[in-house]
């Protein structure tokens, strides 16, 4: 009961701070954005294409369908990425924010467990992201099917991997608020964030170079975070395999996607870092 109210406390008071309607308003302007985007591609497309039958001797053109799944990816890798500074930028704070304003001082003597504030300002804001998440990816959905006649496949599984990526964050950005303060919390966890993406482009030009030495800093940053991973995953399983084949490896997706224990690993990752956040909690001085 406690941990619910945590919760909804941690939502409400997101809308008190127009948190949610900032983002809401500038997800908005983001859709309408990418809808003009996705126009514009299909009709220069569609001239190209015709020009490109018209002459003669003219090398095959690439199907429709994967110059429409590199859109839908770019706008599912924006949807990601936002969503993590997003992330972080709304919890870092969570619990050293309240430390220094004193504000736990009024909570913690009440008959609320330590463990209960942890965990439901997690899952206020794990129930905030993914409905977030859900919500910019059926915009991006609708918009390649309204606009670019084109619907990418497996988008369940490829939503819940981007949401799996925002809890690992979340994850690792509470452990840090119970840890550090404010600002060093966030100085970290970006830089882990940054690491993260660097290791995993450098595991695509490993994969590209066939340099085994390049695919293991990869894996070795997947190990250290695993939300570059685990987006590399989505990205994959919502291409069509000829996609996969014709664009090759590239910074916005991968040829060779983790396996089911990456996705496992994640998860226990996350609980870990959840139990570590409460345990580190329970022996912090207020």
């Amino acid at each position: 009961m406690n941990v619910a109210i945590i919760a909804r406390l941690t939502v409400r008071e997101a809308f008190r701070r127009k948190v949610i309607l900032g983002v809401v308003l500038l997800s908005l302007a983001f859709i309408a954005l990418y809808a003009l985007g996705f126009h514009l591609f299909r009709d220069n497309y569609l001239s190209l294409e015709a020009r490109r039958s018209a002459r003669t001797g003219a090398g095959p053109a690439p199907s429709y369908a994967v110059s429409a799944s590199a859109m839908v990816l770019l706008g599912l890798y924006t949807v990601n990425f936002l969503t993590g500074i997003m992330t972080i930028f709304a919890a870092v704070g969570t619990v050293a924010g309240e430390i220094e304003a004193g504000t736990l001082d009024a909570i913690v003597p009440k008959p609320i467990s330590r463990w209960q504030i942890i965990t439901g300002k997690y899952l206020g804001f794990a129930l905030m992201l993914s409905a977030y998440i859900a919500l910019m990816v059926c915009g991006v959905a609708l918009t390649a099917h309204l606009v670019g006649h084109y619907g990418p496949p497996h988008l369940v599984h490829g939503t819940l991997l981007v949401i799996l990526v925002s809890m690992i964050l979340l994850s690792l950005t509470m452990l840090g608020s119970t840890l550090f303060s404010t600002m060093t919390n966030g100085i970290i966890v970006f830089m882990l964030y940054g690491v993260a993406v660097t290791g995993g482009l450098v595991e695509q030009l490993g994969t590209a170079l066939n340099s085994d030495t390049m695919v293991k800093i990869g894996v070795g940053s997947s190990i250290l975070l695993p939300s570059d991973s685990m987006w590399r995953l989505a990205s994959y399983v919502v291409q069509p395999s000829l996609a996969i084949s014709f664009i090759g490896p590239n910074p916005l997706g991968t040829t060779v996607p983790p396996s089911d224990r990456a996705v496992h690993y994640s998860i226990v990752y996350c609980l870990m870092l959840v139990i570590g956040s409460v345990l580190v909690f329970q022996r912090r001085d207020l």
